[in-house]
Protein backbone atom coordinates (compact mmCIF):
# COMPACT_ATOMS: atom_id res chain seq x y z
CA UNK A 1 0.00 0.00 0.00
CA UNK A 2 1.25 3.23 -1.36
CA UNK A 3 1.48 6.19 1.11
CA UNK A 4 0.49 9.40 0.16
CA UNK A 5 1.12 13.22 2.37
CA UNK A 6 -2.23 14.71 2.40
CA UNK A 7 -0.60 17.81 0.32
CA UNK A 8 0.29 14.93 -2.43
CA UNK A 9 -3.28 13.64 -2.56
CA UNK A 10 -4.59 16.43 -2.93
CA UNK A 11 -2.48 17.57 -5.88
CA UNK A 12 -2.24 14.78 -7.65
CA UNK A 13 -5.95 13.17 -6.62
CA UNK A 14 -6.67 11.96 -10.38
CA UNK A 15 -3.03 9.93 -10.10
CA UNK A 16 -4.12 8.61 -6.56
CA UNK A 17 -7.32 7.12 -7.89
CA UNK A 18 -5.82 5.58 -10.86
CA UNK A 19 -3.15 3.98 -8.54
CA UNK A 20 -6.42 2.54 -6.80
CA UNK A 21 -7.66 1.27 -8.98
CA UNK A 22 -4.97 -0.40 -10.69
CA UNK A 23 -2.30 -0.99 -7.37
CA UNK A 24 -5.43 -1.01 -4.72
CA UNK A 25 -5.83 0.80 -1.16
CA UNK A 26 -3.62 3.67 -0.63
CA UNK A 27 -3.09 5.44 3.05
CA UNK A 28 -3.17 9.24 3.27
CA UNK A 29 -1.55 10.61 6.20
CA UNK A 30 -2.18 14.51 7.83
CA UNK A 31 0.94 15.68 9.93
CA UNK A 32 2.65 12.09 9.77
CA UNK A 33 -0.42 10.52 10.96
CA UNK A 34 -2.35 7.98 8.89
CA UNK A 35 -6.04 9.49 8.38
CA UNK A 36 -7.48 7.53 5.71
CA UNK A 37 -7.50 4.84 3.11
CA UNK A 38 -8.14 5.50 0.15
CA UNK A 39 -10.41 2.03 -1.11
CA UNK A 40 -12.35 1.32 -4.89
CA UNK A 41 -15.88 1.15 -4.79
CA UNK A 42 -16.35 -2.45 -5.41
CA UNK A 43 -13.65 -2.94 -2.58
CA UNK A 44 -15.53 -1.06 -0.42
CA UNK A 45 -18.59 -2.92 -1.04
CA UNK A 46 -17.37 -5.95 -0.51
CA UNK A 47 -15.99 -4.84 2.66
CA UNK A 48 -19.03 -3.16 3.68
CA UNK A 49 -21.57 -6.39 2.64
CA UNK A 50 -23.31 -4.05 0.17
CA UNK A 51 -23.20 -6.74 -2.71
CA UNK A 52 -25.64 -6.89 -5.02
CA UNK A 53 -28.64 -9.24 -5.01
CA UNK A 54 -27.00 -11.68 -7.09
CA UNK A 55 -23.56 -11.92 -5.21
CA UNK A 56 -26.15 -12.33 -1.92
CA UNK A 57 -28.12 -14.56 -3.24
CA UNK A 58 -25.31 -16.88 -4.71
CA UNK A 59 -23.17 -16.86 -2.02
CA UNK A 60 -26.35 -17.76 0.51
CA UNK A 61 -25.29 -20.99 2.39
CA UNK A 62 -27.09 -24.20 0.94
CA UNK A 63 -28.65 -27.61 1.78
CA UNK A 64 -29.91 -26.19 5.04
CA UNK A 65 -33.63 -27.20 5.55
CA UNK A 66 -35.65 -24.48 6.26
CA UNK A 67 -37.61 -24.15 9.88
CA UNK A 68 -41.16 -23.40 8.30
CA UNK A 69 -43.92 -23.67 11.42
CA UNK A 70 -47.53 -23.22 10.70
CA UNK A 71 -50.24 -22.66 12.95
CA UNK A 72 -52.62 -26.00 13.37
CA UNK A 73 -55.72 -23.50 13.84
CA UNK A 74 -58.41 -23.98 11.53
CA UNK A 75 -58.97 -21.59 9.18
CA UNK A 76 -61.42 -18.48 10.43
CA UNK A 77 -65.11 -18.48 8.27
CA UNK A 78 -65.80 -15.81 6.47
CA UNK A 79 -69.37 -14.59 5.12
CA UNK A 80 -69.24 -14.05 1.53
Amino acid sequence: MRTWPLQDAKSRFSELVDRTLSEGPQLVTRRGADAVVVLAAPEYRRLAGQDSLLSTLLHAPRGEPLDVERPTDPIRPIEL
